[in-house]
């Protein structure tokens, strides 16, 4: 554990990409094969479930360290993360014991979920009697689940393939799945990963019921004037709408089908009937597309997904009122062949063949969709928020399906509609997390339930948004969070209505879980309206005449 707590220090305090490839190359050329195991895990987003409950690790905590209650409170708020706090607060070690980390994750950490409450007491209070004062912050890191460190998935492949010699794409394929929620990485696991290409075959291959690595779309937003001086005609493009849903691939493999979410979540228990039509599939299908719920002939809203996906049971009923299908794009394999490396074009055209020879339940084929020009095309996309869908993505018609966010075998890229937007007032603001933890930078926004005429009007909270501000509108905000806050709420803070801002999301519907009774989503900041006082702020009444069907 020493070592990747002095990793996780390095990588939390360096701002350069070239500083952190060279501190996680030497940790992963150093560390023997189980503890990078479980670094490669943790650093490349896998977070085991939750492993002890957070309000017996709080009174833990509390009593280790012998404050009373509101002091512990009241250090929390100071410090703004729960993981830090514990750690600064708890007592000297009696006796430091070093372990490496892959043994305090299977030995002492993970038989922790599931133990009796008055058990995990004692297993807690014997570890931290015994872990060393440097490692404390990385240890409630994990033991909280908020591990997060400034690396991407990118680097960490990056960094595995300068280490072992082998290839960055065979790297990402090899890394799909082992991220999964209920993954064990060993020794073995790190082997496999870092083995020579021609010991695994050496082309990246998926096996089994793994995923390929997603190819992701950059995001296109010129002048539809300037579409032809920079990507060329339509012709040249496969054009699509960009559906608004879960990106997803089936896998079809020795019998068996198997859903992966982009996320590398395998969510094949939550879609019955996704793995029901992916079994009617021929073995050695891979299809790429989009999980939606689909009824009355179109695409629902994601809100309608959202729905299914809260659900622990899947009833009979719930299938029925919010049916899945997988609406189809690409195809990546065929009869067990590979077909990424063939140009879009191709791999359209066989999707298209293996839809018609297979006309199942829950499989739809994502239309093309064909203009004279761009221009002819722009007006079409402007139909995209009535259909449901996001906008468009243009797939070049020679690219080959690459890894990740890349441009080096073709590229797709999305033409998205503007996002919705309202100005709402900050009423509630809450620290950060990482190196803005002494920041107030999750805010809380809310709009007029009444016109500026009606005097009993109130805010009503709708949002919550913490993206989209620089550094130095962040500091400016925080300072006057800190100077009109009026009332405290553990580490939340309600404010005077001072700020207004224009917030950004990307669809909207109608929800009987929030107080405004609308939901938005992906909400974020545009910009700080401060030639707008909080009197003109929009109302409840402008958020619903932006729910489908009201325009």
């Amino acid at each position: 554990m020493k070592a990747f707590a002095a990793l996780y220090r390095e990588l939390d305090a360096s701002t350069s990409s070239l500083a952190k490839q060279l501190v996680l190359q030497a940790y992963l050329r150093a560390a023997p094969a189980a503890d990078a195991a479980w670094a490669v895990y943790f650093l490349a987003g896998g977070k085991p479930r939750q492993l002890v409950p957070t309000r017996l690790l709080r009174e833990q905590a509390r009593l280790a360290a012998g404050l009373p209650e509101w002091l512990f409170d009241e250090s929390y708020e100071a410090v703004g993360d729960l993981a830090e706090t514990i750690s600064l607060l708890l007592p000297e070690p009696t006796e430091t014991i070093e372990r490496p980390l892959s043994e305090w994750m299977t030995a002492y950490l993970l038989p922790l979920r599931g133990r009796p409450p008055e058990d995990l007491a004692l297993d807690l209070q014997s570890q931290w009697a015994t872990l060393a004062v440097e490692q404390r912050l990385v240890y409630f890191k994990l033991i909280t689940g908020a591990f997060r460190v400034g690396v991407s998935r990118l680097q960490v492949t990056q960094a595995l393939a300068a280490v072992s010699g082998v290839d960055a794409k065979v790297i990402a394929q090899r890394l799909m799945g082992y991220t999964h929620i209920g993954a064990r990485p060993m020794a073995a696991d790190h082997e496999a990963l870092v083995a020579p290409a021609d010991a695994s075959g050496g082309d990246g291959a998926a096996r089994g019921g793994q995923p390929y690595p997603f190819f992701l779309a950059h995001p296109f937003n010129l002048p539809v004037e300037q579409f032809d001086a920079a990507i060329g005609p339509p012709d040249d493009w496969l054009i699509e709408w960009k559906w608004d849903g879960i990106r997803a691939q089936l896998v079809k493999r020795d019998g068996e089908a198997s859903i992966w979410s982009r996320g590398e979540e395998l969510v094949t228990d939550r879609f019955p009937e996704l793995r029901a039509m992916g079994e009617a599939l021929p073995d050695g299908t891979v299809l790429d597309g989009e999980v939606l719920i689909w009824r009355d002939g179109r695409a629902q809203p994601f809100a309608e997904l959202q729905r299914r996906i809260g659900r622990k049971t899947l009833g009979p009923k719930l299938l029925r009122e919010l049916p899945a299908t997988l609406c189809v794009y690409d195809l990546l394999e065929e009869g067990g062949e590979d077909l990424r490396a063939r140009p879009q074009h191709e791999r359209r055209a066989r999707l298209e063949r293996l839809v018609a020879a297979h006309p199942l339940p829950s499989l739809a084929l994502s239309p093309l969709i064909a203009g004279a020009d761009w221009a002819d095309l722009a007006r079409q996309r402007m139909q995209a928020r009535a259909l449901g869908v996001e906008g468009m993505m243009l797939k070049r018609r020679d690219a080959r399906y690459g890894v990740g966010r890349t441009k080096d075998v073709g590229v797709w890229w999305k033409w998205k509609i503007d996002p919705l937007s309202v100005d709402a007032v900050l009423i509630y603001a809450q620290r950060g997390h990482g190196r803005r933890a002494s920041l107030y930078t999750d805010y809380t926004f809310a709009v007029w339930n009444a016109p500026p005429e009606d005097p009993a009007r109130q805010l009503v909270p709708f949002a919550k948004a913490y993206s989209g501000l620089t550094d130095a509108e962040i500091q400016q905000v925080d300072a006057i969070v800190r100077k009109t806050t009026t009332e405290s709420f553990g580490p939340v803070r309600s404010v005077t209505p001072t700020m207004v801002f224009e917030l950004g999301f990307e669809g909207i519907a109608r929800s009987g879980r929030h107080k405004s009774g609308i939901a938005v989503r992906f909400p974020r900041m545009l910009r700080r309206r401060e030639d707008k006082p909080v009197e003109e702020a929009d109302t409840l009444q402008s958020l619903q005449a932006l729910l489908p069907g009201a325009r």
